[in-house]
């Protein structure tokens, strides 16, 4: 290893190996593993392979793992039958499970529970009868009256469902909760202005549009113990739409962000597809960098963080067409955000957070994306 890359692994070492605290909740270090759809569990369950999938990588060093999504108890909640589901006693109690172990490894576990809303198609597992639900019936696509627009019933049995699953959480060990705002799901179809024109209390302007997502917050945060923490998830970006945004500005951003803190939110995850662009003009702060200054909340960056050869390149000084870790460095020294979540390098290599942690990055391997195919 040269002088240049040693110096660089070693600050890496340093700076990620701080503790940081969430609520009540303390962080050994600052990676993060990102949530990761896998659906290696039939009938909803996690099983053997899950939790030695998650343990592996706490053993490895990862001060926090967030969950693969998880459905909660509404039956329109998903459409996989091997997608887990955070509800059902056979299902908690292999998460139970999962719990424990990472635990022994000496890492922290939050579930993400999850809804997808116009997302589902119907005739799909587990419940092949259930429809699409969602603010007005409209896809992330455009498509109109693919699935039913949610009324107050269906308002408040997803409030309660989420409130259930935050609570069985708890009671079975987790270290707190994720919730899934992001990406074109349920919680985000309200929070979008192309997805919700409903023209009731939860629709409208960027206020009233965050409505439904901060009752569920308020219903989770009155469920579970007040130093449990309680991480939102968010994006601008949708999965079939990659330009949409929430907001356009500063100011927007603190009109949707700020409801969801006072209702109970502890820590922000602000996905983003690349953690070093600027969010808004005339500031280098990054999405999480712009929730932290607004909110004054804890905030968990994510994007390509240790994606590819690049990035690795990058720790050595060579150069290269992405941010490596000397940004990624600076702005957590900057306080900028708290905690680096790590995808589809984890995926790839469970020794991931080892590795940076000891200062071995030359070991680090690229990105496959047959790592998919597999709980290695």
């Amino acid at each position: 290893m040269t002088a240049t890359a040693s110096s660089a692994a070693s600050r890496a070492a340093e700076i990620l190996s701080r503790p940081v605290a969430l609520n009540g909740l303390t962080v050994p270090n600052r990676i993060a593993m990102a949530p990761m759809t896998r659906m290696f569990s039939p009938g909803g369950i996690p099983g053997e392979d899950v939790r030695s999938y998650y343990a592996r990588r706490a053993a490895a060093g990862v001060g926090l793992i967030v969950t693969e999504g998880t459905y909660v108890g509404h039956e329109s909640a998903g459409q996989s039958d091997r997608v887990p589901r955070f509800h059902g006693e056979e299902q908690l109690a292999g998460w139970a499970k999962v719990a424990e172990d990472v635990h022994a490894a000496g890492g922290t576990i939050v579930p993400q529970l999850w809804h997808i809303g116009m997302v589902r198609k119907q005739g799909e597992p587990p419940y092949a009868d259930a429809p699409a639900v969602g603010p007005s019936g409209i896809r992330v696509d455009g498509t109109e009256n693919a699935g039913k627009a949610m009324t107050q019933r269906d308002l408040d049995d997803v409030i309660g469902a989420f409130a259930e699953a935050a609570a069985a959480a708890e009671r079975i060990g987790f270290d707190g909760v994720e919730l899934h705002g992001a990406h074109g799901y349920l919680l985000d179809q309200f929070l979008w202005a192309g997805t919700n024109r409903r023209t009731d209390a939860y629709g409208g302007d960027p206020v009233a549009r965050t409505k439904f997502a901060a009752e569920i917050v308020a219903a989770v945060r009155a469920t579970v113990s007040p130093d449990f923490p309680v991480i939102f998830r968010y994006s601008q970006w949708k999965q079939e739409a990659y330009d949409a945004r929430l907001a356009e500005t500063p100011e927007e951003l603190e009109a949707i962000l700020n409801p969801l803190a006072a209702a109970g939110v502890d820590a922000f995850h602000a996905s983003t597809r690349r953690y070093w662009l600027p969010e808004f003009d005339d500031s280098d702060l990054n999405l999480a960098g712009w929730t932290k200054k607004l909110t004054g909340r804890p905030t968990i960056t994510v994007g390509s963080v240790g994606l590819d050869g690049d990035f690795l390149r990058a720790f050595a000084g060579e150069g290269a067409p992405v941010q490596g870790i000397d940004n990624l460095l600076d702005r957590l020294e900057r306080d900028e955000f708290d905690l680096v979540a790590v995808g589809r390098a984890l995926l790839q290599d469970p020794q991931w957070a080892a590795k940076v942690l000891g200062g071995r990055v030359e070991e680090l391997t690229p990105y496959d994306a047959a790592a998919l195919k597999t709980l290695g």
